[in-house]
């Protein structure tokens, strides 16, 4: 039988001759490196390569990498799996719940029709709704996807009702999944899955309050220049003229304020204080997430979510979040993360904190754009720089900020940002590469402006 080559199968050779090669290469000339080091180099670009390419979905080749760590004596089960022992592994699954339960309930659909018909008139104010509910929707709907699909769907039954052609439909499907990635950073639970990841690199850990202050103007600068290049870029083929009768038969049909609306609300808002007051309370914002969103399936005070809504939770995230931060966890413990500081980066770090914005966000774009994969360029880059500004005075979060911003703003191809490549396709938003790349490639020079502006900003706050 014939081998069939495609990128898969070309992907999963490269990987394992990149393992091979690091495996066995003299690398202690390039500097000291422990055997468990190389070891952990080898496995990590090999599972990076499978990433790139496809070979598998995400979670098994994470699967793989976990299983490996281990057999092969690289590391121990308990440093492998250490993330299951902190909080942001439980407040990922607390936030799906919490997630569901919006979706369940009807709340975030009500919430986005009622904005809509109140600050929808033309194609600019379509495309700034679609970025100002993706911020405020961040703040109940604590993951990026589900909440890109329950605007897409109310933002196309305005789309119909103003009988816009499928070209402009697809313009307004990209600008919904385009604003996600900064939307997504205000606030901690914005992105249940990668922002408590970057937040897990601070050495006291950060508050949800701590999270806003240091994110809100550098994604307000990201947003404001995505808005704008999305004004320029996707502009309509006719002006919009709104039927409102029709997206009000939308709004009417979810009808009356329901019961399991109501419970929701009232999780919501306490979820929502005891995230603000995390520092005055001590509760940790992570399992109260997790306590929140348990709490919906309970007789009385809950009956939002049922035994099916575990589904919503999905075991392949998780898996593959747990390698995410595998590899910043082994990558320390075994000395690769030092390593590949002192052989990648120079030798000192610069003492402009401008140009060492500068550096942090070149580097981490120009590997960004090989690996593809967010949570992989995250767990190598972030340890990476973290040992290279290490006693410079630099905080650590503000490193893994910037190292994150860098990463999450950048895309030219969809598979570069999962939620790009989500709503990838006609059975999705209905665009291709081509939006991407056309929003993608100017966007490039907004992530350099963005991590300037965090070094001003976390200089201001003395971070840096």
């Amino acid at each position: 039988m014939a081998l069939k080559l495609n990128k898969r199968t070309v992907g999963l050779f490269a990987g394992l001759i990149v393992l091979a090669i690091i495996w066995v290469a003299p690398l202690n000339a390039l500097g000291e490196i422990s055997q468990q080091g190389q070891q952990c180099l080898a496995l990590t670009l090999m599972t990076v390569v499978w990433w790139a390419c496809g070979v598998a979905q995400p979670a098994y080749v994470s699967a793989i990498y976990l299983a490996l760590l281990i057999l092969t004596g690289t590391s121990d089960a308990a440093t492998v799996f250490a993330s299951w022992t902190k909080m942001q592994m439980w407040m990922v699954i607390g936030a799906y719940l919490i997630a569901a339960a919006v979706k369940e309930s009807g709340l975030g659909e009500r919430i986005a029709y009622w904005f809509a018909i109140k600050f929808v008139r033309d194609w600019k104010s379509l495309v700034i709704s679609i970025f100002v509910l993706t911020v405020v929707l961040s703040v109940i709907i604590p993951h990026p996807f589900p909440r890109a699909f329950m605007i897409l769907a109310v933002m196309l039954v305005i789309c119909d009702a103003a009988k816009m052609s499928k070209a402009d439909k697809v313009k307004v499907g990209f600008l919904v999944f385009a604003a996600a990635a900064p939307g997504s950073m205000f606030v901690l639970t914005g992105d249940s899955t990668l922002n408590p990841l970057v937040a897990s690199y601070a050495a006291d850990g950060v508050s949800y309050v701590q999270w806003f202050i240091y994110m809100s103007v550098p994604m307000l600068v990201a947003t404001i220049c995505t808005l704008a290049l999305g004004l320029a870029l996707f502009k309509p083929e006719k002006e919009m003229e709104i039927d409102f009768d029709e997206v009000r038969e939308k709004q009417a049909a979810l009808g009356p304020v329901n019961n399991k609306e109501k419970r929701t609300i009232f999780w919501l808002c306490v979820a929502i204080v005891l995230w603000l007051t995390e520092s005055l309370t001590g509760l940790n914002i992570g399992f109260v997430t997790l306590l929140i969103g348990a709490a919906m399936a309970l007789p009385v005070i809950g009956e939002v979510l049922t035994p099916a809504t575990w589904n919503s939770v999905p075991i392949n995230t998780l898996v593959f979040l747990t390698a995410a931060m595998g590899i910043g966890t082994v990558g320390s413990a075994t000395g690769m993360n030092s390593w590949i500081a002192n052989v990648v980066l120079p030798d000192s770090v610069p003492d402009n904190i401008f140009v060492l914005a500068l550096l942090i966000a070149a580097i981490t774009v120009i590997i960004h754009m090989f690996m593809g994969s967010v949570m992989a360029v995250l767990g190598i880059c972030v340890p990476a720089f973290l040992a290279f500004t290490a006693g410079s005075g630099v905080s650590d979060i503000a490193v893994a900020m910037m190292v994150f911003s860098a990463i999450n703003i950048h895309y030219i191809l969809p598979f570069h940002n999962l939620a790009i490549l989500v709503g990838e396709g006609e059975d999705a938003a209905g665009y291709s590469s081509k939006e991407a790349m056309r929003m993608g490639i100017p966007l490039t020079a907004v992530v350099f402006i963005v991590v300037l502006v965090e070094a001003l900003w976390f200089h201001v706050l003395g971070l840096m």
